[in-house]
Formats: structure tokens, C-alpha cells, sequence
């Protein structure tokens, strides 16, 4: 332990001013800077909720502002920046929009964008009064449309030979709202085609670019409204998949350990660092956005990082019982959308549900497509990957391997189908289910819990005939299976791939290692390897029972495969058996 007042742990800032004047912990990103300056002057550039964008540009402001210049030292000095300062370093006039803060539904977007930039927009002209014309405020005034204050300002600005830098964050985020609601497919296009008022928008960044406007950089989390802008603003570069700025944002492990080796000096830690790296990682690491770097270390979340490191010091030491933070459940449920999206749900070739299955798919990777093409495979595939539901695995003829990249987007993948059936008329007793988890974590009793399963499907199997199968039955199967706080599910198909084009069933199971969560419930006595198999309603009794033979000697190759004994402690490990006939559980059986 040290004397040293330690660094306040910065879960939820964005406003990097105060992460560095206010002694707060910060991972240091400042080496991308030279990497972007040497990119296109208008850099786009998308990554999921909650992964440090903002930060990212609140800290390209700060060093960009020619405001900021009297702080430079303070903010930048320690940093690998201030040790390699770049000759553009607080040389702009630095305009900063946020269309998150653009409020009202897309009737009202025009009225709602024109009142937002004409307070930012007037905010910008005081704090640069003295290097714009004198009059630029008044002049503002008689300007009516946010494409109109964009082009008044950036013409004020080149009269007196000042640049602009452009920041826009969540450029696309009304894109939620058409995704949600296609009954307004309309008002969105009204407003990214023809004299649209964010066509027009952006036509005014484009034509700025050879006056005021020097650079852009702007941030969202899908390239769908983009693409839909692209010829209004066709001059920007889409560095989102590009391999020098996979790790500009997010946590590489070897940050995560120096943070934690950091805070270990000035509280009390229970765990050595590889211990808590062992816990975080199947829960926040595995993210990759660059095919060519699969070689490299992956992604931890950021934002979940510091959620679990606030919440370990505050807890004297103690692993956090809920591992997914409660901002990060709030915004993947706002994308609970993506189900209304994907095609086939109540068939057998629904993309999430094989993704739940299989732990992967494989389809092409696109880096734009239009509103309208949402439901194409490749483009809802893609749109999962730069929601962050998705991860880059490998690439192969096929196209992109893509897979779940951890335990946090698999419980919102569990949470997306339970909501569904439920919204498909199949009712869930949650009461019960939990009581009977309970039953089967505490005292071995694991029949009643599978059976509740099976009486579930069957009742809810004479009113939807057409939604048998075995994406169904499994999905449903994993989802009530592992949407629960006793376990972590470690699935052997994590590593696995499934063709998109092609419907074939990957070995037709999905093996499942419930591993106790002993640091969160040390009375925890039973853990479970679970193998299930499926097979049509038409399988005779002796398909069954070569099913329940396979299902043996795979269990048998996958208890080798993994470190159960490294992890079950104490618990009596139960070897499952359930085979699918349709929606009868043939074989619930303990081997």
C-alpha cells in the first residue's frame, strides 16, 4: 500500500478536461493522434454503445481547440502525445454537435436539429468571437436552417483564415427509431434524401471542405444513415474496420492489467491480477474489428471494465454479483428492435436464433447498406457485428466468420429470443422457473427444472404448430437455461461457425458447461455439462436412443476438453443428457 492519493476510477466520464485535471485513471490513446491526422481529412468512424467514443473525441477536442493551448501541458504533458506533440495541436476552431441531444420524433427532426445548432452554433461564435468578422452573432440570426447556420459560419471563418474542426457524435441516432418503427420509414428518408434537412446537412460539411471546414470527425454506431447520406456527403472515409485503429478505443488486456496492477497498490484486493483477468475476460473481452488483426491482443469493453473495477474497490474486494452493468442493459435494450428485423423468426432460419445455437455465423461483411436493405442476411448480420453483438472470428471463403464475443452480449442475445416468444404468445412462469434453478443450484435436483421446460413447449406447441424446430426447441432450451445468476455458461460452440447462405445444423447439439459462480455463491453445490440433441417429431425410438449414445461419447470428449476441474470446486459435477423429439423431451437423463 502507498501514501499516494490513487487516481479516481473514470466509470461513466466523458468530459476528458476533467479526467485529467481532476486525478482521475486514464488509459492512454493520444498515440492514434498522428494515425488520424495522417488519414482523410474527414475520418468516419463506428464503434458500439459504451465503448469510449466519446472520450476518444472529447480528447481530440481538447488537443485540437486552439482555446485549450494554455492547458496543453497539463492535459497532454504526461501523455505519449505530449512527448510527441503534432504541429496541429490546438490550431482549430473546434465545433462540437451531439445529435443525440437532437430531441422529438422525425416529424418534428428539421425544427429539432435547426433549434440545436443555433445554440451550439451561437456558442461557438462567443467563445471564437475575437478571431471571427465582427457582426457573426447578429448575423447568425438570419439564418433559418441548421444547413444555413453550417454554411454562414464556416464562411465567417475563412473570411478571417481559421479552420474548423468538425466533431459530430451519434451522427445516426434517430437510425434507432426506423429500426424500431418501419411505419416511419418515410419521415427517415424525408430527411437523409433530397432537401432532406441532414441531407442538406451534410452537402454543407462537403462543400465546406475547400473553405473553412478543414476536418471532420465523426462518430455512430451503424454506417446505415451514412449510407443513405452518401451523396450528400460522399468525401469521408470509413475507418471503422481499418486495422490502425482497431485498439483506439476499448481495453487491450495488457491495459486491463496495468490498471489493475495500478489500484491493487491503494486497495484492497482479494484476487491477484491473472485471477480477476480469468473472471473479466468471458465476460468482457473477445471484441475484434479489424480482420487483420486476429493476431492481436482482443478488445475488453471499456465501459464494463471500469463498471467492474468501481464495483470490485467499492466492495472491499468482493467480484460484483451482477457483471453487466445497468446503463449497458438499458441501452442493448433499446436494440431489442433487431428481432422485429430478423426475418424468419417464427421459421427455422432465424439469424439470432442460429447465432444462440451455434455461437457464430459466417456472411459478408458490409460497410454500408440503405435503410430498406436491413433485412438482407449479410447486411442484418452486419448490422449485429457493429452493434457490438457480433465479434470478427476468422474469415474464410464463405465471407466473415463472425461469433457471440462474450457472456454480457449472450445474455442480451438469451434476453432478445425469451422476449420474443413471449411477444409470440409463449407465457414463462419466471416465479417458477426461478424457484426451480434455485432447486437445481442448491440441491442437485435438476428433473423438475427440464421438465418445466418440456411442459412449457408442449403446451405452447398445439396453439403455434409452425414454430417447431430445432433453432426453436434449442433456443429456448439455452435461453432458460442460461439467463440465470448461479452460472456462467461456457458453450463449446462459442468457437464454432455456421454458414449463413447454407442451413445446415452444425453436429445438431449444443454443449453446455454450467460453471459455478463460486466467487459470487460459495454455497453453490452442483454444477452441470449439459449435451442436447434434437431430432424430428418423425424419429422412432431407436433414433432416440443413438442419439442418447452420441450424446455419451460427446460428453465424454468435452469433459476432456475444458477445465472443469479447475473450476467446478466442490460442486458434484452432473453429466445431462436431453434429447428433443420435436417439442417432447425423449431423454432427460444423468450419465
Amino acid at each position: 500500500m502507498t501514501n499516494d492519493k490513487p487516481k479516481r476510477i473514470p466509470y461513466g466520464k466523458q468530459n476528458w478536461e476533467d479526467v485529467r485535471l481532476l486525478n482521475y485513471y486514464y488509459v492512454d490513446k493520444t498515440r492514434f493522434i498522428p494515425e488520424i491526422e495522417a488519414a482523410n481529412d474527414y475520418f468516419f468512424f463506428i464503434r458500439p454503445r459504451r465503448f469510449g467514443k466519446s472520450l476518444l473525441m472529447n480528447m481530440l477536442r481538447q488537443y485540437y481547440d486552439v482555446r485549450k493551448a494554455p492547458l496543453f501541458e497539463r492535459l497532454f504533458g504526461d501523455l505519449w502525445i505530449g512527448q510527441h506533440p503534432t504541429e496541429s495541436h490546438n490550431q482549430y476552431l473546434v465545433l462540437y454537435l451531439n445529435f443525440s441531444m437532437i430531441t422529438g420524433g422525425l416529424d418534428q427532426y428539421e425544427e429539432s436539429m435547426n433549434n440545436y445548432c443555433r445554440r451550439h452554433i451561437s456558442s461557438f461564435i462567443e467563445k471564437y468571437t475575437d478571431l471571427l468578422p465582427p457582426g457573426s452573432l447578429d448575423g447568425l440570426a438570419a439564418q433559418l436552417t441548421a444547413r444555413d447556420m453550417l454554411d454562414y459560419v464556416s464562411s465567417q471563418a475563412d473570411k478571417t483564415g481559421q479552420q474548423i474542426y468538425l466533431f459530430i457524435d451519434e451522427y445516426d441516432h434517430f437510425t434507432n427509431d426506423i429500426l424500431a418503427d418501419p411505419a416511419i420509414e418515410h419521415a427517415y428518408k424525408s430527411q437523409t434524401h433530397g432537401t432532406g434537412a441532414l441531407r442538406q446537412f451534410f452537402n454543407v460539411v462537403k462543400g465546406s471542405s475547400d473553405s473553412a471546414i478543414k476536418r471532420a470527425f465523426i462518430t455512430g454506431v451503424s454506417p446505415v444513415t451514412m449510407d443513405d447520406l452518401t451523396s450528400g456527403f460522399n468525401i469521408g472515409t470509413n475507418y471503422t474496420m481499418h486495422r490502425k485503429f482497431n485498439a483506439m478505443v476499448g481495453f487491450t488486456e495488457k491495459e486491463v492489467r496495468e490498471m489493475l496492477n495500478y489500484y491493487r497498490q491503494h486497495f484492497t484486493f482479494k484476487h491477484s491480477t491473472d485471477e480477476l483477468i480469468e473472471i473479466m475476460k468471458p465476460w468482457y473481452d473477445n471484441y475484434c474489428f479489424s480482420e487483420e488483426c486476429l493476431d492481436e491482443s482482443p478488445l475488453y469493453n471499456s465501459d464494463m471494465v471500469l463498471y467492474f473495477l468501481y464495483n470490485y474497490i467499492d466492495g472491499e474486494g468482493c467480484i460484483p454479483k451482477n457483471m453487466l452493468d445497468a446503463n449497458i442493459r438499458t441501452d442493448y435494450n433499446k436494440l431489442r428492435m433487431l428481432i422485429r428485423k430478423d426475418r424468419g423468426f417464427e421459421h427455422d432460419a432465424s439469424i439470432i436464433q442460429s447465432i444462440v445455437e451455434t455461437g457464430g455465423i459466417t456472411a459478408a461483411l458490409k460497410d454500408h447498406f440503405p435503410s430498406e436493405s436491413l433485412t438482407d442476411p449479410d447486411n442484418f448480420v452486419s448490422l449485429l457485428y457493429y452493434f457490438g453483438m457480433l465479434t470478427i472470428a476468422g474469415s474464410s471463403m464463405d465471407g466473415i466468420q463472425f461469433r457471440i464475443p462474450n457472456q454480457v452480449v449472450r445474455e442480451q442475445m438469451y434476453g432478445y429470443l425469451t422476449q420474443t416468444y413471449r411477444d409470440n404468445e409463449l407465457s414463462v412462469d419466471d416465479y417458477l422457473r426461478g424457484k426451480l434453478m434455485v432447486s437445481m443450484a442448491r440441491d442437485g435436483d435438476w428433473q423438475p427444472y427440464f421438465e418445466f421446460i418440456a411442459d412449457t413447449l408442449q403446451r405452447y406447441s398445439s396453439n403455434r404448430d409452425k414454430q417447431k424446430g430445432e433453432f426453436y426447441v434449442h433456443g429456448f432450451t439455452l435461453a432458460m437455461t442460461c439467463l440465470q445468476k448461479f452460472y456462467l455458461p461456457i458453450s463449446e460452440q462459442d468457437a464454432g461457425v455456421k454458414s449463413l447462405k447454407g442451413q445446415e445444423v452444425s453436429g445438431g447439439y449444443a454443449d453446455i458447461y454450467m460453471q459455478p459462480r463460486l466467487d459470487n455463491y460459495p454455497e453453490l453445490a452442483h454444477s452441470y455439462l449439459l449435451e442436447l440433441k434434437y431430432l424430428p417429431s418423425s424419429a422412432t425410438d431407436a433414433d432416440v436412443q443413438t442419439a442418447r449414445q452420441t450424446a455419451i461419447a460427446q460428453l465424454t470428449r468435452y469433459a476432456q476438453g475444458i477445465n472443469i476441474a479447475g473450476t467446478k470446486g466442490n460442486t458434484q459435477l452432473h453429466r445431462l443428457i436431453l434429447v428433443w423429439r420435436g417439442m417432447e423431451l425423449a431423454i432427460a437423463e444423468e450419465f
